[in-house]
């Protein structure tokens, strides 16, 4: 009798490739990939805001937008996928003039400055953010309290009551700022059914009402947040940031130029997950973990990303007692 053998694991059919034209170049790529990764890979730089390779794409900041021939509006590249006999454009007066009002009114509205690269993005696309008028005032305590309870404003004092307001300051670990806050969806995704599942904040509000919140708006001790920092780790502008970067960064003293990185395991546990510590003048300043690790993809638990406080404890080492020498010895 001839015995029969049975693969344990059931192997996958290689994926198809697409042929498709970028920026009249004839590319090839596996079935299913990005217009964004195509472009990539090609070594085209493509801004992004909302997209992050580790989370599903949302398509809000339509930062990445590119022209695809015979589609009636620019297509966002993050969630785009390719398909055969594809003709697109990266680098069109259509797609820069698009970029740049994107970029315009997202700095018009909200603080972008501790968000990367928007800087040279700002530059390339020759975006005047200065051109829409001042930035918003904070509003009052009353107009807040009053926007809280629900009683009608002007667009004006609604924008301010909810984006133009000081930073929330209610736990040890992290602040929330909503005038960096884009609404790009990361955090929510993070701390729903991407990564954490613990589905403690969501975008609450329309239009001009519209930011991030935990339920009934209560405070994080009191939501069902569990300081995971998943969310921070996502964030892209700032808007939510470690309590030790926000302090530093208040007193002028936060210079990534003299950070270094350090990889590690972290000590907690036996899973393995690996940290980033970011370390400055001899101190931790804050912990991430790297996006590629397979066991973490970027996300950590609240020992992890925050448990390293006890490193700058450390107390000198206690001399050791002398000895007695007898008088008569």
């Amino acid at each position: 009798m001839t015995a029969t053998f049975t693969p344990l694991v059931q192997l996958r059919p290689p994926k198809r490739t697409v042929d498709l034209e970028i920026d009249g170049q004839a590319v090839q790529v596996p079935e299913g990939t990005t217009l964004l990764d195509a472009c990539r890979q090609q070594g085209k730089e493509i801004p992004t805001l909302c997209y992050l390779e580790t989370l599903h794409p949302v398509n809000v900041c339509r930062v990445c937008v590119v022209e695809v021939e015979g589609s009636r509006v620019l297509v966002p590249s993050c969630s785009r996928t390719v398909e055969p006999g594809m003709v697109v454009k990266t680098n069109t007066d259509r797609v820069n003039h698009s970029r740049k009002m994107v970029l315009e009114f997202l700095g018009s509205s909200v603080d972008l400055s501790t968000t990367p690269q928007v800087a040279d993005w700002l530059a390339e696309y020759h975006a005047d953010v200065d051109r829409y008028g001042p930035a918003a005032e904070p509003a009052t305590a009353g107009e807040r309290d009053a926007h809280q309870t629900g009683h009608h404003a002007p667009p004006d004092v609604r924008h301010r009551a909810t984006v133009a307001q000081p930073t929330k300051i209610d736990n040890e670990l992290y602040t929330r700022d909503y005038t960096k806050c884009i609404l790009c969806y990361k955090c929510v995704e993070a701390c729903g059914t991407d990564f954490q599942n613990t589905f403690a904040i969501a975008v609450a509000g329309r239009g001009f009402d519209a930011l991030i919140s935990t339920e009934f708006a209560v405070e994080l001790p009191k939501s069902a947040c569990v300081y995971c920092g998943n969310c921070i780790a996502v964030c892209p502008t700032g808007a939510l940031m470690f309590k030790t970067e926000y302090d530093r960064r208040a007193a002028g003293t936060w210079d990534e130029s003299r950070q270094t990185v350090t990889r590690t395991v972290c000590p907690y546990c036996g899973v393995g997950c690996n940290l980033e510590l970011h370390v400055q003048d001899n101190e931790i300043v804050k912990v991430t973990s790297p996006l590629d690790h397979d066991v973490t993809r970027g996300n950590l638990c609240i020992k992890g990303r925050f448990g390293w406080q006890y490193v700058q404890s450390r107390r000198p080492a206690a001399e050791p007692p002398s000895r007695r020498v007898d008088a008569e010895a």
